[in-house]
């Protein structure tokens, strides 16, 4: 049986994915910062004939990221899928298009830096210390969720479908630099025969846009679990939507 972890799966897309990657077999960690949020999360995954762990997960705290790491491997002694999830917009509840406290002109540096470090920097915390986990695996996967935001080529076009949005210094450079990073750790783990790409679900019915999107997130975390599981001939180093590649 396969085990896969995603972080932030208390709610959202993370925990849609959660259930999905359940529903085809596979062990599933609950990763999540609040204890009690993750256990209930698990449970529900459990109640609907899953296999499901809670893991208190708090991508911004590295000693809490190395124990989830070594009770994983102790438990588990292995990690056959990663899914980096956890992510924050740095503006509450708001939708991107009211994000006006992310003007480059006049955005708080204090949040900027506090978005980077769970959707960037959390990022490479948790797939660093989940690697040793992931080598063991035949066939590891990792999949960095990202937005339709991130792409520079849709974002810097004027007259695109993206046009309406306002500019953003915090959440939309961080779901960009995730791509990077994306491109960077396929580069380097492709010679070991783990695939890494990234995910843009779509405008997603969640917390983070205070519930204005218009996919549910069952929708949006099909492109997360469809490269969770790709095959040995699949993409690596890819931004992927439910559509196809993404433009960079």
């Amino acid at each position: 049986m396969k085990i896969a972890l995603v972080t932030g799966a208390n709610k959202g897309i993370g925990r849609a994915a959660a259930e999905q990657l359940a529903a085809l077999g596979m062990t599933v960690l609950i990763g999540a910062r609040d204890p009690r949020r993750g256990e209930e999360a698990a449970a529900a995954v459990r109640g609907t004939g899953g296999d499901a762990h809670a893991v208190v997960l708090d991508v911004t705290d590295r000693a809490v990221v190395r124990e989830a790491a070594r009770q994983i491997g102790e438990r588990f002694g292995r990690l056959d899928v990663l899914v980096n999830n956890a992510g924050i917009t740095g503006s509450g509840q708001v939708s991107p298009q009211d994000a006006t406290d992310q003007l480059p002109s006049a955005v708080d540096l204090d949040m900027v830096r506090a978005v980077f470090e769970t959707n960037v920097f959390g990022v490479i915390a948790v797939t660093n210390a989940m690697l040793p986990l992931l080598r063991r695996s035949p066939a590891s996967r990792i999949v960095n969720v990202s937005s339709h935001a991130a792409s520079l080529t849709l974002t810097g076009d004027p007259d695109g479908p993206f046009a309406a949005l306002l500019p953003s210094a915090a959440y939309t450079p961080s779901k960009a630099a995730v791509s990077a990073l994306t491109v960077q750790y396929a580069n380097e783990l492709r010679k070991d025969g783990i695939l890494v790409n990234a995910a843009a679900p779509g405008f997603v019915d969640t917390d983070s846009n205070n519930h204005t999107g218009f996919l549910t997130p069952a929708q949006g975390a099909a492109v997360v679990v469809h490269l969770a599981t790709l095959g040995t001939d699949g993409p690596t180093g890819g931004f992927f939507g439910a559509d196809g590649p993404v433009a960079w």
